[in-house]
């Protein structure tokens, strides 16, 4: 009866991996060089249309409320956004199914609260349905997707990337110059 029980415990285990696994994130099937894909979302500065982007660049995050990359990442990318916020449109979008505790469904208040304990300035959005995270999630959090005035994905991104790394990006992108497709992240 205990190899019984001790098999039947390990199968339910597997069993709960496998289940587990099916929830994670998927990576999206961007690439550099494609025209993004379309998404609107309500963000704390107001709605934001891709399709409608003033002619300008789009920085797009993709965060989790959960995730201390991207919580440490919100003080750089406040910076850019300080320096660039006229020039380039700044997006953050909620991507992660589980909100700030890693156990219940994320919500509104899961990114409100991210915004105001972590300072972020920049316009961050609650997407329920993941539907930005779909179109654009690489697996990783943070995603960083710098996108053209013209709607080309001109590069991604994935963790926590330099600021310095990111500034060249933005400068080159409003510059309609060429933009390293790994925002520094290459691997030597």
């Amino acid at each position: 009866i205990a190899v019984l029980a001790i098999v039947g415990v390990g199968i339910a285990v597997r069993n709960t991996s496998v289940q587990g696994a099916s929830d994670a994130p998927q990576i999206a099937q961007i690439s550099v060089g494609q025209k993004a894909p379309p998404f609107a979302v309500s963000t704390t500065g107001g709605p934001f249309d891709i399709a409608n982007n003033g002619g300008k660049p789009t920085f797009l995050e993709l965060f989790a409320t959960w995730c201390p990359h991207c919580q440490r990442e919100v003080r750089v990318i406040d910076g850019l956004y300080a320096r660039n916020g006229s020039k380039v449109n700044f997006v953050g979008v909620s991507a992660s199914p589980l909100g700030q505790d890693e156990a219940t469904p994320e919500t509104q208040a899961d990114v409100v609260l991210f915004m105001q304990k972590f300072g972020v300035t920049y316009p961050i959005a609650f997407d329920p349905d993941l539907d930005v995270a779909h179109k654009y999630l690489q697996g990783g959090f943070p995603t960083i997707v710098l996108i053209d005035k013209t709607g080309k994905i001109l590069a991604i991104g994935s963790g926590e990337l330099a600021g310095s790394d990111m500034q060249k990006a933005l400068t080159a992108a409003v510059a309609g110059k060429p933009v390293d497709p790994t925002l520094g992240t290459k691997k030597s």
